[in-house]
């Protein structure tokens, strides 16, 4: 039996906490690197755990799921905590490994939009894929500029978890979940 729940709680309250450390990080960009590793290390696990849970629902309803999202959200998860437990380490690297996991994020959004077109509708699809296709062009970008990654990393990481928190409250908010 199949019973509607109204609001995605999970996705609605990481996106409100998503969009509170991105207003956080965009206010004080200098100066917060270690912080900003710490919760690019957070948004890495929450999103490969949103990634892995994506595959198990949509593996329950359709009988197969997006192995990109499965493998992404495992990735995701793993150097997620290795950033939080070493922020240190992941200061420099961050400036190298952010584009690339970027695009490895938007990949995986856009690899599964077709299945979330179904749960959630156009609306949802439309500005899904106009985020995530930004967010391609941005992390394309950051790898032929480096610098630019260095440079402005508190506004990019800022406005990358405001744009993910947003998309999150409006798949939280849209109500077409359900649960076995």
């Amino acid at each position: 039996m199949n019973r509607r729940s109204d609001i995605g709680w999970f996705e609605l309250i990481v996106g409100i906490i998503l969009i509170i450390f991105g207003v956080v990080i965009m206010r004080q960009p200098v100066g917060v690197l270690t912080w900003i590793v710490i919760l690019c290390g957070v948004l890495a696990i929450l999103s490969g755990i949103g990634d892995i849970v994506l595959y198990v629902k949509m593996e329950h309803f359709t009988g197969f799921g997006p192995i990109v999202s499965l493998v992404t959200g495992i990735l995701s998860v793993m150097a997620g905590f290795m950033l939080a437990a070493h922020p240190e380490a992941g200061n420099w690297a961050l400036a190298m490994i952010l584009p690339i996991w970027i695009i490895a994020h938007c990949i995986s959004r856009l690899s599964h939009l077709q299945y979330m077109k179904m749960h959630y509708g156009m609306t949802y699809y439309m500005i899904s894929l106009i985020l995530n296709i930004l967010g391609l062009l941005v992390g394309i970008l950051l790898i032929f500029r480096p610098m630019i990654t260095i440079f402005s990393m508190g506004v990019l990481v800022g406005g990358f978890m405001i744009i993910e928190g947003v998309e999150l409250i409006l798949v939280g908010l849209d109500g077409r979940q359900y649960y076995r």
